[in-house]
């Protein structure tokens, strides 16, 4: 990997874009090296929580390098999972977290909004820039915005290009938490250990169930077809749904392996 740093621990994978002398801006490269980072992270039993994060203090991810576009005419292919190999990611049921480090704009943004946790440093900002230099948000920010805040507060967003703080974010219900400065780390470690504390095949049904319930025409189908889903399917299949009862009846600490 050039242009991002992948750390595996404790069942954590965390991604880190690392080109914080161009804000973390993603060029054509990048978006397959995070395609592989993220497949890796999906196949890999071992690992139960993707965070992924930007390095440096003054960006999580500034969007697209359109440097390279107009010096180079650089226009990127995007991998299978389209851009950043994450907007079209649609079949990890494991959870991520956007750990946003600073300005998250455009594609930045994107990649943050895909993710199931935004965490933002309080200096952070975000916001779909793209309009401003003739371009479209058209890597799922305009989707996801729409349907995390409601149309009329995303199309305040979306039709101005105008930035928004962390802690608006936090009002407009797509940021998580706010963190202090210099307390990001831990504010993710902490989420990350919560998490930790259930069954993995719980985690990934769970995330399946809302996200394709969401898409279901009503309650009432969501409900008769949830038993379908392949995560849930796993998790009542599971090792780890027969070992949280025993655990309770032991009067012990459950021992998750996540199968």
């Amino acid at each position: 990997m050039e242009f991002i740093t992948v750390a595996k621990s404790d069942h954590v994978t965390t991604v880190t874009l690392n080109r914080p002398e161009v804000m973390n801006a993603i060029n054509g490269a990048m978006h397959h090296e995070l395609q592989a980072a993220f497949d890796d992270f999906a196949d890999d039993d071992d690992q139960f929580v993707c965070v992924v994060t930007g390095a440096g203090e003054r960006a999580f991810c500034a969007g697209s390098d359109l440097k390279a576009v107009a010096q180079r005419g650089e226009h990127p292919v995007y991998p299978r999972h389209g851009y950043a190999g994450l907007i079209e990611r649609f079949d990890c049921p494991k959870p991520m977290i956007a750990a946003v480090n600073g300005l998250a704009l455009g594609g930045g943004f994107e990649v943050a909004l895909a993710c199931d946790i935004i965490i933002a440093v309080e200096n952070a900002s975000f916001g779909l820039p793209e309009p401003l230099v003739g371009a479209i948000a058209f890597g799922g920010g305009l989707h996801r915005l729409a349907r995390e805040i409601g149309p009329k507060r995303a199309m305040g967003m979306i039709l101005t290009a105008r930035r928004v703080s962390a802690a608006e974010g936090f009002r407009l219900g797509f940021v998580n938490e706010v963190a202090a400065p210099g307390e990001l780390g831990a504010t993710v470690a902490r989420w990350v250990a919560d998490m930790l504390r259930a069954a993995p095949p719980v985690l990934r049904a769970s995330k399946e169930v809302v996200y394709r319930g969401l898409d279901e025409p009503s309650l009432q189908a969501a409900l008769t077809n949830q038993s379908n889903y392949p995560a849930y399917i796993g998790w009542r299949e599971s090792a780890d749904a027969k070992e949280g009862p025993l655990a309770f009846a032991e009067k012990r600490a459950p021992i998750w392996t996540g199968k």
